[in-house]
């Protein structure tokens, strides 16, 4: 048996693979909901009792950064905002908020502005449950 004849005919061997679909705390509260769901995953926080500034600051300095001709960072600033209004309960805050990021940053859709009274709702029930508890 020569050197070149290990290499000849070796079996191939096969794994076998299971997927498992993980459902997260978000996805279950959803349900068969998608728009909502892809809506929150975008903008929501999932502790934003963790976050350093207050929606009054992230609007505020939203709003300077946008007179600056800052649109990248006044975006971001206006996504945090709008995150915190989303745990507030303040649907008219989030429309408002993600309605600039839209406007800000043409290329970008943000679908919580499609129903953000549903969106706020869900994740009222998302920090009832794992927030307050």
């Amino acid at each position: 048996m020569g050197i070149t004849d290990r290499f000849r005919k070796r079996k191939k061997r096969e794994f076998k693979t299971e997927s498992i679909k993980v459902t997260t705390e978000l996805e279950q509260l959803c349900g068969k909901d998608k728009e909502t769901y892809e809506a929150l995953i975008h903008s929501i926080f999932l502790d934003p009792r963790k976050i350093d500034i207050s929606l009054k600051d992230a609007a505020e300095k939203a709003k300077q950064l946008e007179k600056e001709k800052d649109f990248v960072r006044a975006v971001a600033l206006y996504e945090i905002a709008g995150g915190l209004a989303i745990y507030e309960g303040n649907v008219k805050k989030v429309a408002e908020f993600f309605s600039q990021c839209e406007k800000l940053s043409q290329d970008k859709k943000y679908p919580i502005l499609k129903d953000p009274e549903k969106a706020v709702a869900v994740a009222r029930k998302y920090y009832a449950k794992y927030l307050e508890g």
